[in-house]
This record gives C-alpha cells, structure tokens and sequence, in this order.
C-alpha cells in the first residue's frame, strides 16, 4: 500500500503534525510506503489564479505545481487528509490545494453524453480532523453530518474516490497532554489497519 500524507497547518511542532507523523509511522509500521504533503512548509499557493482559470476555461495547461501534486496523488492509493477544523470545515490552504488540484480533466470530466464522469475510483481517501469541540456538540449542532455532506460526498464521492474512513479527535483544546497523546496513538493504529484493509479490499 502506497499513502500520501496530506497536513495542513503551519506550526511544524502543533498537535496536527503530531498527528500525521503517529499515522505515517503507524502505516510503514503496517508495511506501507507513505509520501508526506507538507502544504504550508512547501509553500503552496492556495489561490485560484490566471493559470487555473485558464485550465478550468480549456485555454490553458496545467500549472506546474498543480501537476507535481496530481502526480503525488497518482502515485498513492491511499490519500489521508490531516488538518484542524476551522468553521465546521477545512483550513483554507488546504480547501485551495484541493480547489486547484481536484480539477476537470484530472478529477472528474462533465461530458455531454454521460454528464460527471468520476475520475478517482481508484482512490480510497481517509479524513483525519482536530477539533475543538465535543462530541456531544458535533451531533447536536449537526456538525458531524454538515462535514459529511459537503466534504465526504461533496468532494471525495464527487470524484468518485472511496471515503475510507472519517476520525474526529475532539477537544484537541481543553484535554490533557496525556489523554490526547495516547487517542492519537491508538488512531494511528486504527488508521493503519483500515489502510491496509482498504487496500486488501481493492485487490480483491
């Protein structure tokens, strides 16, 4: 199993990259191969500009970067998404990175005769989010199904990419030092597995 460990946050030393090191030692530990995004330190631009509007138009090509990270994605089966939730959804730069990399083209096609075609079936894509908030608030204010509906169906299923699995780390913080450093070792092992049991899926 191949995976690209996406992080979005600009601290190196956050809770976020804690994170995404415990999963991609938990998923080489498995005997994967894992390749780390690192959106902030490498420095990629989130904005839509000229050249993807251009792309997006057909009177364009693939700007360089966006094409780097589509070759990335290829080169994976397994995409995992680590990030903090701001407003109920994505930190911008990573929204922006998948704004211009998640592209007509690449991603999906709209044709006359089929309407979307999905471009990504080969993809099964793991969400982890640190939040602030409790589980008990998620479910009350619905947050659990707004995050769902718009970034599980709204941009994984739309590309036609399998939804791997969702974990939430709550109240990254209000717990202890302690508490959170044992949940975000045992998801990495959960995530893991559920790596390696995606893929074992696909080869069937």
């Amino acid at each position: 199993m191949t995976a690209l460990v996406v992080v979005s946050h600009s601290d190196p030393g956050s809770l976020t990259h804690h994170v995404a090191r415990s999963v991609s030692d938990a998923i080489r530990t498995a005997g994967g191969t894992v390749e780390t995004a690192d959106l902030a330190a490498e420095g990629f631009d989130p904005r839509f500009s000229d050249g993807d509007l251009n792309l997006f138009r057909g009177t364009g090509t693939t700007p360089s970067d966006v094409l780097a990270e589509q070759e990335r994605i290829d080169r994976a089966d397994q995409l995992v998404l680590i990030f903090p939730m701001y407003w109920w959804s994505m930190p911008a730069l990573l929204k922006g990175w998948i704004d211009r990399v998640f592209v007509s083209g690449w991603a999906y096609d709209i044709t006359a005769e089929y309407g979307i075609v999905k471009k990504l079936d080969r993809l099964t894509v793991h969400l982890v989010v640190l939040a602030g908030d409790d589980a008990d608030s998620f479910e009350r204010h619905g947050i659990d199904v707004a995050f769902r509906t718009q970034i599980e169906r709204g941009i994984v299923e739309y590309c036609g990419a399998t939804v791997g699995s969702t974990t939430f780390l709550h109240e990254t913080d209000t717990r202890s030092r302690e508490d959170l450093a044992a949940e975000v070792a045992d998801l990495g092992s959960v995530l893991a597995a559920r790596v390696a049991g995606s893929q074992k899926v696909l080869a069937h």
